[in-house]
């Protein structure tokens, strides 16, 4: 590992170049660049996840920390390549005062060249993800809407702010239970007439499982709330000839159960977010399956005729920071002027 404390985006680059060097064919048949967004307090979980995707998908990881952003514009790095994050080569930035602000002017020379480029938001996702240079310049931005303090309406929004090549990792957790109840049909043609979820009335692999039914079979699924379990736990899909198919979620498996068959125990482990990066990954082109799903949970059509390309809106978040503190000192108890 190289550590270069209160460094340029020059140096960085030099000393990644000859660390490459240096490295040899650990640094070459680089498959894309992945840029992570996140807060020091998670960096350590994001280099975890990164490290198993690299193992599927070797590349350029670029980790963007930032910090004290009224503070003096400094630039801390770490450069690894082929050591503790795996098969990648690895840049850390950590970025303070208005630096933060500008990170793409430190990682645009830093990106690999003539291959895709995925940004990932490991934490809160931004409302709007033009407002962030790093979403702009990237072919596919993966968000997660698990980690916003609402997580329904944070997925509300990314439908309000959809462009092809946006997924969300709520959508990689519902692989498997897509993967079940869509197996539930190989043997039948029979028509759904209705659909209830199971899950608690917070849970965002909910929503998307109900807008994945709605968007599939056109039919509108019932969200029944419960407290039995603390994420999604149980699908159940009415046939026209009566038959039910229930998947239910129990410590690791899940019970598969059909009308007129005997029930059965499928596989439906819990995976690590390097799983389910690595699964987002493998695909860089547009997901128009989970821009269906989304927009008939959020109740947007056409979300696939957007135009694939974001232009930067620069937002100032100090400045809109300071603003809100402004307007809240001058409004009295009921929100009016004082």
């Amino acid at each position: 590992m190289i550590g270069l404390w209160d460094t340029t985006g020059n140096e960085v680059v030099k000393a990644l170049a000859a660390e490459r060097r240096s490295a040899g064919g650990v640094a070459s048949g680089l498959a894309l660049t992945l840029v992570a967004v996140v807060e020091e307090k998670k960096v350590r979980e994001a280099e975890a996840a990164a490290t198993i995707a690299a193992a599927a998908h070797p590349c350029r990881l670029l980790i963007v920390v930032r910090s004290d952003l009224e503070g003096r514009s400094r630039l801390d790095a770490e450069i690894v390549v082929g050591g503790r994050l795996g098969p990648a080569e690895a840049v850390v930035m950590r970025m303070y005062g208005r630096l933060a602000l500008h990170a793409e002017s430190v990682v645009m020379p830093l990106l690999a060249p003539d291959v895709p480029v995925v940004t990932w938001w490991h934490g809160a996702p931004p409302d709007v993800i033009a407002n962030d240079f790093l979403g702009v310049v990237a072919d596919r931005r993966i968000t997660d809407s698990k980690l916003a303090d609402d997580p329904v309406a944070a997925l509300k929004q990314r439908a309000a702010d959809y462009a092809p090549g946006d997924t969300d990792l709520t959508w990689t957790r519902i692989t498997l239970w897509r993967t079940l109840v869509a197996g539930a049909f190989d043997t039948t043609e029979e028509r759904v007439t209705g659909a209830t979820v199971m899950a608690p009335p917070n849970d965002p692999t909910a929503a998307l499982m109900c807008g994945w039914l709605k968007s599939r079979l056109d039919i509108e699924p019932v969200w029944q709330h419960t407290d039995r379990a603390p994420r999604m736990y149980s699908v159940q899909l009415e046939c026209a000839n009566g038959d039910c198919v229930t998947v239910t979620r129990e410590e690791g498996t899940a019970l598969f159960s059909r009308t007129g068959q005997e029930p059965r125990y499928m596989p439906l482990p819990k995976r690590p977010v390097g799983d389910e990066l690595a699964e987002e990954l493998r695909r860089l082109d547009p997901d128009q399956i989970y821009g269906d799903a989304l927009g008939a949970m959020a109740g947007v059509a056409d979300l696939d005729k957007r135009p694939p390309m974001r232009v930067h809106v620069w937002k100032d978040p100090v400045q809109a920071a300071r603003a809100g503190d402004e307007s809240g000192a001058m409004a009295g108890p009921g929100g009016s002027a004082a």
